[in-house]
């Protein structure tokens, strides 16, 4: 009969050291998470005198309400939805093919061109650069300024050609070209429908770039109406304003039960963090399990 194998004394030492870091990596992750949700809907006075440290004190829903209330912040959501969505299928556009014509081995000068875009991770023309390039191609002020120049990542290609070369049976290649198959027809119709975990691993790597992404926007853009949530969030957070044009402007009056107009902006500031933050949480758990084995297969045969 098979008892199993008897651990050894450095095996238990070890397993209890594992327990104890993934246990503390978890207080890491879950502490900021659970005060941010307290405070965004606890008295800002309990917040700034230290009295609420984990659980809610004083519960009231007016971060929220004056949230919800603020057009800017319905407008700096859908910006960065539809810079979010565009961004992330342009990325997926670019990366993806060129992702595939280097793992392929007949193609020619694949390493020339590898070289060439590694170059780029560590060499860059710099943000002046960059920016009168935009400014000459007229995308100033434009979605286009926010897309555009960070189509694609050479760390991502890397990636996605890894699990091309690892993932993708050159027997099954040469097999479709026997048959007639064009390689046009051949990526679309074979290669990309096998390669779900690497798309579900760079369009997650994409979105959450996108969807946080707020310097481009602070560089490019001149219109508030054109603004991401990000950089919506950024004033609130390093400004500490709220929608300081038009009707979006926060009616301090209305919130009569606070003191002052900080602690209004403290308030405010966690509940825009939990409402910034709401999409990436719900999307994420769908997408774990496509995350998880993407990044395990591309890591391995590198």
């Amino acid at each position: 009969m098979f008892h199993g194998i008897k651990e050894s004394r450095g095996d238990k030492l070890f397993l209890a050291c594992n327990y104890l870091y993934v246990f503390l990596a978890f207080l890491i992750v879950f502490y900021p998470l659970v005060y941010m949700i307290s405070a965004s809907i606890s008295d800002p006075k309990a917040v700034a005198s230290g009295e609420m440290w984990l659980w809610p004190k004083g519960i009231t829903l007016e971060g929220y309400k004056m949230v919800f209330k603020n057009t800017n912040i319905w407008i700096g959501y859908e910006n960065t939805i539809i810079y979010t969505v565009v961004g992330t299928a342009i990325n997926l556009f670019v990366t993806l093919p060129a992702a595939y014509a280097l793992s392929r081995r007949d193609f020619v000068g694949r390493n020339f061109f590898m070289g060439m875009f590694m170059v780029t991770m560590f060499f860059s023309g710099g943000l002046i650069p960059t920016y009168l390039l935009v400014k000459e191609l007229g995308m100033m002020n434009s979605m286009w300024a926010i897309v555009l120049p960070s189509a694609a990542s050479i760390w991502n290609i890397i990636v996605s050609r890894t699990f091309f070369q690892s993932s993708i049976p050159k027997e099954l290649q040469e097999a479709a070209q026997i048959d007639g198959c064009s390689n046009m027809r051949l990526f679309f119709r074979i290669i990309l429908p096998l390669s779900l975990p690497i798309i579900a691993v760079m369009a997650l790597f994409y979105g959450v770039g996108n969807w946080n992404s707020y310097f481009s926007a602070l560089i490019y853009l001149n219109e508030a109406g054109k603004y991401p949530l990000q950089l919506v969030l950024r004033q609130i957070l390093v400004l500490q304003e709220m929608g300081a044009q038009g009707g979006g402007a926060i009616d301090i009056s209305s919130a009569t039960a606070m003191n002052s107009k900080a602690e209004i902006a403290a308030l405010v500031k966690y509940a825009v963090i939990i409402v910034a933050t709401i999409p990436v949480i719900v999307i994420y758990p769908f997408l774990q399990r496509y995350f998880v084995q993407g990044v395990m297969i591309g890591s391995v045969k590198g």
